[in-house]
């Protein structure tokens, strides 16, 4: 059984069409049913953009079959990908999900696809990742497992998602001192701000509560060693990120053994990933005035889109 992909878009027609182009070169593309979500404006000055990247969506071919399930309104990403997510997993039981920013490599889908089926009934295995951090390799198995996942090219179950719970006052109430410490990876990197930027309305996402739905059940992901995708939103487009190219990763050219060995975390991977946080960490508050700087910057250009000088 080939597994759906679901697809989440905006207002940027380039990065879409990069992102459906590679997915049209891998091995399984013809076998492959595709939802997209397309996702409303917020503001006039996005209508352009989502409008290209619908009319684009009607053109492509090439897939087993391709839906475009398109919002009215605006939802936001986080929304968009729990109920889309949810729609998708309740009809087909597994799922892979992209955004419109991630360029897979034509061994991915078959990589997900292996995965999804070696461990389908694996409880402790919860998410499959496509992304690897740009980490030395030596050393490193084929693929192996970690405690949290990456959300730049994933898949899941139902039975996996079933655990999904976006509740900030749970987490607030379960999480220890010392499991938090854990969340952050031992201090590398300060996942649990994400947490509480939710928690004090400064940020609606949905990435940080899967994460902490599969730390919750001492659960594993599945990494390759090497990365299948790569993240071209990292160029100061996106809503959340700025412009960036530390996370860049090159991609195998031969197609990846998705079962790994033993069903514990790899600690030599865990280690270098921990470092490659520490040693890309930028000041906080250098990264709050580049956010807001940035965010400033598309502020001006939808004032002057609209003539309000």
């Amino acid at each position: 059984m080939t597994a759906p992909v679901a697809l989440f878009t905006y207002n940027r027609p380039s990065h879409v069409r990069q992102t459906i182009e590679a997915l049209l070169m891998n091995r399984l593309a013809d076998q492959t049913d595709v939802y997209v979500f397309s996702d409303g404006p917020k503001g006039k000055s996005d209508y352009s953009g989502v409008t290209k990247v619908r009319d684009y969506l009607q053109s492509v071919k090439g897939f087993k079959s391709l839906q475009i399930k398109i919002s009215d309104g605006n939802r936001g990403l986080a929304t968009s990908i729990i109920e889309g997510v949810t729609e998708v997993v309740s009809l087909h039981g597994r799922v892979i999900v992209l955004e419109d920013d991630l360029v897979s490599s034509p061994f991915f889908l078959e990589y997900m696809n292996d995965a999804l089926n070696a461990y389908a009934e694996t409880e402790q295995v919860m998410h499959i990742s496509g992304y690897m951090y740009p980490i030395e390799r030596a050393g490193l198995p084929e693929t192996f497992f970690l405690r949290f996942p990456s959300s730049w090219g994933w898949a899941t179950w139902s039975r996996a998602w079933d655990c999904f719970e976006k509740n900030v006052n749970v987490l607030y109430r379960e999480f220890s001192r010392e499991e938090i410490t854990r969340f952050n990876l031992g201090g590398a990197k300060d996942f649990w701000e994400q947490v509480r930027h939710n928690r004090q309305g400064k940020a609606n996402t949905w990435a940080i509560f899967w994460y902490a739905s599969i730390f919750k059940k001492n659960a594993l992901c599945l990494f390759p060693r090497q990365s299948l995708v790569e993240n071209i939103g990292q160029d100061g487009t996106g809503e959340h990120c700025l412009k960036t190219d530390i996370y860049k990763s090159t991609m195998p050219d031969r197609s990846v053994d998705a079962v790994a060995g033993k069903f514990i975390e790899d600690p030599l991977a865990y280690r270098r990933i921990q470092s490659f946080y520490r040693e890309n960490r930028v000041n906080r508050w250098h990264r709050l005035w580049l956010v807001y700087t940035q965010r400033m910057g598309r502020l001006l250009k939808r004032l002057v889109s609209r003539h309000e000088y």
